[in-house]
């Protein structure tokens, strides 16, 4: 066994500046100390083939929050030929034949040449032994149920070498939140290594989807009826072949061992595949696309008359959006200014999190005066603290600081994720004065195009820059406040989940559902404000006030015509989006046999299938809803 070196750059950064970094220096990881800073685990690598199985000193340590943070338990780990089959205390074995037993799952090199309360204090050996078994090369307690008693060998309790007796509940607690933490480290690497290997393919299917989308849209400008009702047909013809593709599943499992297995009793499993070896899968799969084709067919039969005249609205924005081509790229500009907000609050968040410090505390079992002091675990053995509580321990508590910066990191991040709101909200808001600047010369033009401007978006972005620019703050200031009380009610959530006060809880619910209608109705509103802002050149609060009495006016017209358009292009949505996602499908599940040995072998086929529906959904009919929208105001 070998313990490596690494070189270590320690980082300071503050809210928005890039931290320095101190001059590289050699650093040996010994036991308290991690990639991070120093904490509880021994990260060390084992060069050798002979021990295959990671031991845990103390799992029950695995139940700890820190796992979360750290997706690692927080207890030294180390490599072993195997894992424990019986029960044993190092007290038990320290000076008996069972030692030799027992130091195979103690840290290389160790000898028995230091106090009890040394050994256990510096981690150099599990307090205790207890019977496990191998799970996925980790060595996990061997816990069974007899007649509805957890057990662990023959006993319902241990001892947790420290002199007191423990559940077993604790150890299968332990033991579930490191085999989470396996699970997920495993599902966030397969994930990575599929999109590193179909990249390229990704961008090729995203250009497939964007051509298609062209297509249909040019299709849609001059044979705007005919393809809406052929899109409806298409629709309901896909949803019925779903339905019977599914029906023949279903059937096909019947009689085959495991497929009456619910996926209750299954479980959560990584791979996902699995699911469609369940009858009960194809079933769920086959009822909810029967429930769409019902309600596709109703609205069809008490819609119709609708549907024609949003025909006739779709036709004029198709056309638009012939006349003001460059808008099909825009929503690439959009995403490139996203991204970078992303970026910034990436950096930032990750600058602040780093920034924590370890802090040690003391701990003592008995009463000691100076528990719950910090302290340095260098000096500490040497210091007036270990003289004053002799079986104190200087241990790792969490990553934070004294300082009054550290003790404000928390109201850091909630500004900074304040910021983000207000930049991606500004960004958006942005596209769409834009959009509807551009699609606004095209209406108030009398001879299209010889009235068009030459480049109609990007004079409608100029504009939107130079004018509009406050207005556009302060609309996507307002709705991002909202959003940040959202994030803040759901943290109030995540940390009140364990209270058992009711009432607590009904408030909580009261109140982000509140927040949650506010914020639809807030971009709404703002959407309708940014058209107006286009058109008449208003600030942000007439224009929102005239958008809002507007619609108010013609309230039935505008919801009748908003959602029967938004059900046309969530038809055609659907039926782009099917069609680039079967077509994913059968690619890289090698079906397609011209291309069967082009496409890459994955772990999970649906990860580049969901990158290509997402992309196709995001990008197609944001541009002609925003267009319909602009036309009718």
């Amino acid at each position: 066994m070998e313990t490596l070196e690494r070189s270590s750059t320690p980082r300071i950064a503050g809210a928005s500046s890039v931290g320095r970094r101190a001059p590289k220096t050699t650093h040996i990881l010994r036991a308290g100390e991690t990639e991070r800073g120093r904490s509880w685990s021994r990260r060390q690598v084992v060069m050798s083939r002979n021990k295959p199985f990671l031991f845990y000193f103390n799992i029950v340590k695995c139940a700890s929050p820190l796992v979360l943070l750290e997706f690692q338990c927080p207890t030294p780990q180390i490599c072993v030929e195997k894992c424990p089959d019986r029960y044993l205390t190092y007290l038990n074995a320290r000076n008996s034949r069972d030692f030799e037993y027992y130091k195979q799952f103690c840290v290389p090199g160790f000898k028995n040449n230091k106090g009890v309360a040394e050994v256990l204090r510096d981690g150099d050996c599990p307090a205790v032994l207890i019977p496990s078994k191998p799970l996925a090369r980790r060595c996990f307690p061997a816990i069974h149920a007899h007649k509805g008693v957890l057990m662990v060998g023959n006993e319902t309790t241990y001892e947790d070498g420290h002199g007191s007796r423990k559940n077993i509940t604790d150890l299968v607690e332990g033991a579930k939140k490191a085999n989470g933490v396996l699970e997920a480290r495993q599902l966030a690497m397969r994930i990575f290594e599929d999109y590193t290997v179909s990249w390229y393919w990704i961008i090729i299917g995203l250009v497939i989807a964007m051509v298609m989308s062209l297509l249909f849209i040019i299709l849609l400008r001059f044979l705007a009826g005919i393809m809406v009702w052929v899109m409806i047909i298409m629709v309901i013809l896909v949803l019925g072949y779903g339905i019977f593709h599914c029906y023949m599943e279903y059937s096909r499992l019947r009689g085959e061992a495991g497929s009456d297995v619910s996926l209750v009793d299954l479980g959560f499993q990584t791979d996902f595949r699995v699911y469609l070896h369940l009858r009960q899968t194809w079933l769920a799969f086959m009822i909810i696309l029967s429930i769409l084709e019902v309600i596709i067919i109703l609205l069809l039969i008490f819609l119709r008359k609708r549907i024609l005249i949003a025909i006739a609205l779709i036709k004029e924005a198709s056309r638009a959006v012939g006349y003001v081509m460059c808008s099909m790229l825009y929503p690439l500009v959009t995403f490139f200014l996203l991204c970078l907000c992303i970026a910034y609050w990436a950096s930032t968040a990750v600058f602040l999190s780093t920034s924590n410090e370890a802090v040690y505390k003391i701990f003592d079992d008995g009463p000691c005066p100076l528990t719950a002091k910090t302290c340095n675990p260098e000096t500490f053995s040497s210091s007036n603290e270990s003289r004053l509580c002799p079986n104190a321990r200087c241990q790792f508590a969490f990553y934070g600081g004294e300082s009054g910066y550290h003790r404000a990191l928390l109201g850091l991040q909630i500004f900074n994720a304040f910021m983000f709101f207000w930049l991606a909200n500004f960004v958006l808001a942005l596209g769409q004065v834009t959009l509807a600047g551009a699609f606004a010369s095209y209406y108030w033009a009398l001879r299209k195009p010889d009235d068009l401007p030459a480049f109609p978006l990007f004079s409608a972005f100029g504009r939107a820059l130079r004018y509009h620019t406050g207005s556009l703050a302060f609309g996507a200031l307002i709705l991002a406040i909202v959003q940040i009380i959202r994030v803040i009610l759901e943290y109030l959530d995540q940390r009140l989940k364990a209270a058992e006060n009711r009432f607590a809880k009904y408030l909580m619910t009261c109140l982000k559902c509140c927040f949650w209608c506010l914020e639809k109705f807030i971009k709404f509103l703002n959407r309708n404000a940014y058209i107006m802002i286009a058109i008449y050149g208003t600030n942000f609060c007439t224009s929102a006030r005239n958008a809002f009495f507007l619609l108010m006016r013609n309230i039935i017209r505008v919801a009748v015509l908003d959602k029967v358009t938004d059900f046309l292009f969530l038809l055609g949505k659907l039926l782009i989006v099917g069609s680039v996602g079967i077509l994913a499908f059968f690619f890289f599940t090698h079906r397609i046999r011209i291309v069967q040995d082009t496409a890459p072998p994955l772990n999970y086929y649906w990860v580049p299938i969901l990158v290509w529906t997402a992309g196709e959904r995001w990008g197609f009919g944001k541009k002609e809803m925003f267009c319909w929208s602009s036309l009718t105001r």
